[in-house]
C-alpha cells in the first residue's frame, strides 16, 4: 500500500481503540437546563448591566455563565465577546463597558456545562445612549507627580514569570464538547500564518484522538496572540468540494476507465493544508484531498491525489473561506500501465504524490508550489501569482518515459529512482538575513521515527545542499537532523515530532511548529501514541547560516542575558544524531567552575562561553543557548537551553535544576 493508505489505516485503528475505551459523551438533550431572556438596566452611552437567571439546572455541572454579545444579530460565543459571571448561584449577571455609544447591540446569555454544548437564551437588542457633551476645560494641571519607580531588575522578571500550565495527556478533554479548553491539543500536521490583525492562525490535517473532529467540517483552526494561549475557531471547509469528484472522473475517463464508486464525502482524505499572507486582505490555504481505493482494482495502484486552493480576505472570519478548485494532482511516467502491485512500492505507478504543499512567494515575486511525498521525492511547480493556479496549462497527468514536466521539478530526493523513500512534508522559507531558501523535509514513518531534516539553496529550485555538502536534489540523505525522538529525565518524552512550520514574527523572531505525539504504552493512556499536541519551538540561526530548533516547546519566557556563572552544574545532554525509530535519552553533563567537564560523554572536555552571542563551547562544539520553558518539572519552571550542530551529529541539552 502507499503512504496515503498507510495514514488513512493507522488513523481508522486509533479511532477504533479510543472508541471502544471512551464512555459516551452525555449530550445537552438529557441535562434539563435553560435560562432565562434576559433583561437589562443602567444603560449608559458605552455601558449595560445584563440580567438572567438559570433554570432547572444544578450549578454543580455548569463549566461557564454569562452573556456573548455582538453588533450583528445571530450571536454565539465563538462569533461574538463574551463576558463571564463567575459566581456559583443561578442568577446570571455582567456589567458590560467599552461600548459604542448610539449603537444596536444584540446579546443572548449562555452556559456551558461538563460534556455537552453550549445552551442559549432568547436573542435581546439594546440601543446604547448618545454620547454626552464633553466636560468644560479643566482646571489648571496640578504639579507633575514623581517619576515612575525604575522597571525591576532581570533577576525580578525571571521570578514572577509563570510557565504554560495546559496539560500534556489531553485524554481528559479530547472529545468535541471541550474543544474550548484544547489550547494546543488535538493537532497534526499544522500550518501557522501571522495576519494583519496580530493574531497567529493555525490549520491543520483532519486528526485527532478519538476523531473528535469527525463530521465537523475539514481543515481546523485555531490563533493566539502570543504563541502559548489558541482559542478554538473550528473547521474552514464545511464539505468535500465540488469539483472533487467530476475531476476524478475526467481523467477516469481520458485513462479508459469508469466513473468511481467512492462518492462519500467521509471517505476522502483531508490533510495537511498550507496558509499564507499573499497580500494585505488576501490569504490562500492549499490543501490535500486524498481519494479513496485503487486505480482500477486491487492488482493496481492506489487512486489519485489532489492539492486544491481556498482564499480568504480575513481569516479571523472562518467561514470566509472560498474554495478555487483544482491545482495538480498525481504525475505519472507510465502512461496508462497503472497495473503496479500495491505492494510493489519501490515501482509504484505515481512519480510525484500531490500532498503536503507548502506555499512560498520570492523575494522577486515570483510565486512556487513546493509538494511531495514518499513517491520518488519533492518537486516545485511555478504558480501564476493573479491566480494561484498552476502557471504553465496542465496536461494529462501521465507520460511515456518521464512525467509531464509541468507538473513540477525536482529539488529533493533520498534514493533516486527508488519510488518509495520515507520522505514527504516539505516546508519551504526565505530567510532575507542570510539569502537561502530553507527546506524542511520530514524523514521517515510518522507515528514513531517521524524526524526532520533541512537543507538549503541560494536558488527557489535548487540545487539543495545539506550540511556536509551532499546535493539532495541529485540525491542523498539529507543533514542536519532538525527534530528527533527524545526524552528528558522525568518524563516519557515524545516521539513522532516533525511536518513542521516554519513562520517568524516580522522582527526577527522565528519559530518552528509540528505535532507531537506520545510513545507508544504509556501507562494509564489507552492508545497514548494518538496522543498528538501542538509543539511551537524557538529557532535560532548559527553564525554560518543553519537553524536551530530549541529542544524545549516555546513557553514566552523573558529573554534575558545568560550569565557565565549560570551554566556551571548539571545539564542533561542528548545526541540527536540520528537512529531510525529510537527515542534519544539524556545523560548527565557537569561543567565545572573551572570551565572544566567533569561527568558526561565529553568527560574531560573544556568549556568556554561567548556571552554577547549566548554561544557555549563544549569540547569544542558550539552550543547556543536560549531561556525556554523546563516542561518536565513539577511545577514547570524555566531554564536554560541549547542546541548545536557539527557536520554529522545534532546536540539537545536543558539545564538541570
Amino acid at each position: 500500500m502507499h503512504k496515503t493508505l498507510y495514514k488513512r489505516l493507522y488513523l481508522l485503528l486509533c479511532c477504533i481503540l479510543v472508541m471502544v475505551a471512551c464512555n459516551k459523551d452525555k449530550g445537552s438533550d438529557e441535562i434539563d437546563i435553560s435560562i432565562s431572556t434576559p433583561s437589562y438596566n443602567d444603560v449608559s452611552y458605552n455601558s449595560i448591566t445584563l440580567l438572567s437567571t438559570l433554570n432547572g439546572a444544578d450549578v454543580t455541572v455548569v463549566i461557564k455563565k454569562g452573556f456573548c454579545y455582538n453588533t450583528q444579530s445571530g450571536v454565539d460565543i465563538f462569533n461574538s465577546t463574551t463576558v463571564e459571571d463567575r459566581s456559583s448561584n443561578k442568577d446570571v449577571s455582567v456589567s458590560i463597558t467599552g461600548l459604542s455609544p448610539n449603537t444596536t447591540y444584540y446579546a443572548k446569555a449562555f452556559v456551558t456545562l461538563e460534556n455537552a454544548d453550549p445552551v442559549y437564551s432568547a436573542e435581546i437588542s439594546f440601543i446604547t445612549l448618545e454620547e454626552p457633551d464633553p466636560p468644560d476645560p479643566p482646571d489648571p494641571p496640578d504639579p507633575p507627580d514623581p517619576p515612575d519607580p525604575p522597571d525591576p531588575p532581570d533577576s525580578d522578571l525571571l521570578d514572577k514569570y509563570v510557565a504554560p500550565a495546559y496539560p500534556d495527556n489531553y485524554t481528559n478533554m479530547a472529545n468535541w464538547s471541550q474543544r474550548e479548553r484544547w489550547n494546543l491539543a488535538n493537532i497534526h500536521d499544522p500550518t501557522v500564518v501571522l495576519a494583519e490583525d496580530g493574531y497567529y492562525y493555525m490549520y491543520q490535517t483532519d486528526a485527532s484522538y478519538g476523531n473528535a473532529h469527525s463530521g465537523r467540517g475539514h481543515f481546523h483552526a485555531r490563533r493566539s496572540k502570543d504563541l502559548v494561549n489558541w482559542e478554538y475557531l473550528g473547521g474552514t471547509m464545511a464539505s468535500l468540494p465540488s469539483w472533487v469528484i467530476p475531476k476524478l472522473n475526467e481523467i477516469r475517463v481520458e485513462m479508459g476507465l469508469a466513473a468511481t464508486t467512492s462518492t462519500a464525502s467521509s471517505n476522502f482524505g483531508y490533510w495537511a493544508p498550507c496558509v499564507r499572507k499573499v497580500q494585505d486582505g488576501l490569504y490562500r490555504m492549499y490543501y490535500s484531498i486524498v481519494c479513496p481505493g485503487y486505480i482500477n482494482g486491487n492488482n493496481s495502484w492506489g487512486e489519485r491525489a489532489f492539492i486544491g486552493m481556498m482564499e480568504n480576505t480575513n481569516p479571523a472570519n472562518n467561514d470566509g473561506w472560498v474554495d478555487k478548485g483544482y491545482v495538480v494532482t498525481n504525475a505519472s511516467d507510465r502512461g496508462l500501465n497503472f497495473y503496479v502491485s500495491p505492494t510493489d512500492w519501490a515501482n509504484c505507478y505515481f512519480k510525484w504524490n500531490p500532498i503536503d504543499p507548502s506555499y512560498i512567494i520570492t523575494p522577486e515575486g515570483a510565486h512556487w508550489l513546493i509538494y511531495g511525498s514518499w513517491h520518488s521525492g519533492l518537486v516545485a511547480m511555478e504558480l501564476n501569482p493573479s491566480t494561484g493556479m498552476p502557471k504553465q496549462a496542465l496536461g494529462t497527468p501521465w507520460a511515456t518515459g518521464s512525467a509531464p514536466a509541468e507538473y513540477g521539478q525536482m529539488i529533493s530526493t533520498r534514493t533516486p529512482g527508488n519510488r518509495w523513500q520515507g520522505s514527504e512534508a516539505p516546508e519551504i522559507v526565505y530567510n532575507p538575513e542570510t539569502g537561502y531558501y530553507y527546506l524542511f523535509v520530514a524523514y521517515d514513518a510518522l507515528a514513531i521515527p517521524y524526524n526532520t531534516r533541512v537543507s538549503r539553496s541560494k536558488n527557489i529550485t535548487g540545487p539543495y545542499l545539506g550540511i556536509n555538502g551532499v546535493n539532495v536534489t541529485s540525491g542523498g540523505d539529507m543533514l542536519p537532523v532538525v527534530t528527533h525522538p527524545y526524552k528528558f529525565a522525568n518524563s516519557d518524552g515524545w516521539v513522532g515530532i516533525s511536518h513542521c512550520a516554519i513562520f517568524d514574527d516580522g522582527k526577527g523572531n522565528w519559530f518552528y511548529a509540528s505535532q507531537g505525539r506520545f510513545p507508544e504504552n504509556v501507562p494509564g493512556i489507552n492508545v497514548s501514541n494518538a496522543i498528538m499536541m501542538g509543539h511551537i519551538r524557538s529557532i535560532r540561526w548559527t553564525k554560518d547560516g543553519w537553524p536551530l530548533v530549541m529542544p524545549e516547546r516555546y513557553g514566552a519566557v523573558p529573554q534575558l542575558p545568560i550569565k557565565e556563572n549560570e551554566l556551571i552544574g548539571n545539564w542533561e545532554h542528548i545526541d540527536l544524531s540520528y537512529s531510525y525509530g529510537r527515542q534519544k535519552g539524556s545523560s548527565m553533563m557537569t561543567l565545572s567552575e573551572d570551565h572544566k567537564i567533569t561527568a558526561g560523554t565529553w568527560l574531560n572536555g573544556t568549556w568556554s562561553y561567548d556571552a554577547d552571542n549566548q554561544i557555549l563551547t563544549a569540547n569544542g562544539v558550539e552550543l547556543y543557548l536560549q531561556r525556554e520553558v523546563d516542561w518536565e518539572a513539577t511545577p514547570r519552571i524555566h531554564t536554560i537551553v541549547y542546541t548545536g550542530y557539527t557536520v554529522q551529529k545534532t546536540y539537545w541539552g536543558k539545564k538541570s535544576k
